[in-house]
């Protein structure tokens, strides 16, 4: 005799919590095999992900095809989502909510560009000034995305990251990387970053993501890397600075003087711009896009709603459409914020190695070069995020939504770690509505 529907429903729904909890008990950083020397590892994949990809965050994150725990009131994930590799994830908790061949080794475009910054950002304070020489942007990729620097023009760090962040320039990828001491040190140092970060699926060829051979991640990979550089302030303000004035050449005015001109960059992230066929999405905060012929169009972005903060990552949806990658974007948000709090993870966004060594109580700093984030360092976990202010230097105030509160970073570590399972983000300065 059949059982009633409702006992034959609450197995499935034990059964869904077990294989739930077995994937999250897996070891924590199973690593991937080394990605190939071959073309092919940097050429556009084959059609179908390998049945064998690293299970870091859970076993069933290396699966190929969608996971999700489907259950009573939980939503229907989207069906028009076409992208090769996707993750939702809530980027507090890191639970991960759903994946679509979360391991699958891909050509990363710039979204790798939140490494380098995530690696390089401590290395030079803001203000620091470098003069432009000839050999810092010898090497550059044609048909690289570029903000304009010249040589021979004076440039601060600040100037350079803005125009990595909003116009994805190469040129100012290299600058940084000349200060670095070079693209080949850069790119030592991002490769040692992404395995502290458990970022085991990726690998480092150039430090702008132009394709090269042999360089990939993956959606899991990118957004651990996202999640790393939320926690520090400044990245946080450049990824969601949305307009910002850019140093231009030096001419001579009127009655020979010497004047610097500049211009007006904008946000290449379509989500926190907008565009013609693509809204500015409610509650964006970042992170950062790319596109390139090998990896198609690339996306990982931050958002905030309802007091939930979910990360999602989209890679190289085969629809042809134009800002596809956005709008499947949307979707999987849109999807993530119903979801929330209904629907079983599937797996985690895992910590740094060094995360568990933290002592608690620490006090990183929250910004480049060790200067701390301004506050009086009294505030905690308790205290309520702060209103959104204009960023300096002609940034669009607009774009920051997402900061610290009173100075001080928490990471929970140690006890609390191990027991909470926890690497939050900083306390979040709300969106102000827009016009």
């Amino acid at each position: 005799m059949p059982a009633p529907k409702q006992t034959t429903r609450r197995s499935l729904l034990v059964t869904s919590a077990v294989l739930s909890s077995l994937a999250l008990a897996a070891p924590a950083a199973v690593a991937a095999p080394k990605p190939s020397d071959s073309p092919s590892a940097s050429a556009s994949p084959s059609a179908t992900p390998p049945a064998s990809m690293s299970s870091v965050g859970g076993a069933r994150l290396g699966k190929p095809g969608t996971q999700v725990n489907l259950a009573g009131g939980v939503p229907v994930l989207p069906k028009d989502v076409s992208a090769r590799s996707w993750i939702v994830a809530d980027a507090e908790s890191g639970d991960v909510l759903a994946a679509h061949n979360a391991h699958w080794r891909l050509a990363p475009a710039s979204t790798l560009k939140m490494l380098f910054a995530d690696t390089l950002l401590p290395e030079f304070p803001s203000d620091t000034k470098h003069k432009v020489v000839p050999a810092d942007l010898a090497g550059i990729g044609a048909g690289s995305s570029m903000v304009g620097i010249k040589e021979e023009e004076t440039y601060t760090v600040h100037d350079l990251w803005l125009g990595v962040f909003l116009r994805s320039g190469n040129d100012a990828v290299h600058v940084l990387s000349a200060m670095n001491g070079g693209v080949e040190n850069t790119v030592k140092a991002m490769n040692e970053h992404a395995e502290e970060l458990q970022a085991l699926d990726t690998h480092v060829v150039s430090p702008d993501g132009y394709d090269a051979e042999g360089q990939v991640s993956s959606a899991y990979d990118l957004t651990l890397i996202a999640r790393s550089g939320m926690q520090k302030k400044d990245f946080r303000e450049y990824a969601s600075t949305v307009r910002a004035k850019f140093p231009g050449q030096t001419k001579k005015g009127k009655k020979g003087k010497k004047v610097r001109e500049s211009f007006e960059i904008q946000n290449t992230n379509r989500l926190l711009s907008g565009d013609s066929d693509v809204p500015v999405y409610e509650g964006i905060a970042g992170v950062k896009n790319g596109n390139t012929t090998n990896a198609g169009a690339t996306f990982t972005g931050v958002a905030e709603r309802g007091g939930k903060v979910l990360l999602v990552t989209v890679m190289n949806p085969e629809k042809p459409e134009h800002n596809e990658v956005y709008k499947e974007t949307a979707r999987l948000f849109d999807w993530g914020f119903k979801a929330a709090g209904k629907v079983q993870p599937v797996g985690e966004l895992v910590p740094p190695k060094g995360a568990e060594q933290a002592q608690p109580g620490a006090n990183p700093s929250g910004e480049a070069g060790g200067s701390g984030d301004g506050g009086s360092g009294t505030a905690g976990t308790g205290s309520k995020p702060v209103a959104s202010a204009p960023a300096a230097d002609g940034s669009s105030g607009m774009g920051i939504a997402l900061g610290i509160t009173g100075g001080v970073l928490v990471l929970l570590a140690g006890a609390a770690f191990l027991v909470n399972r926890r690497w939050p983000l900083p306390d979040l300065v709300r969106r102000r509505t827009r016009p």
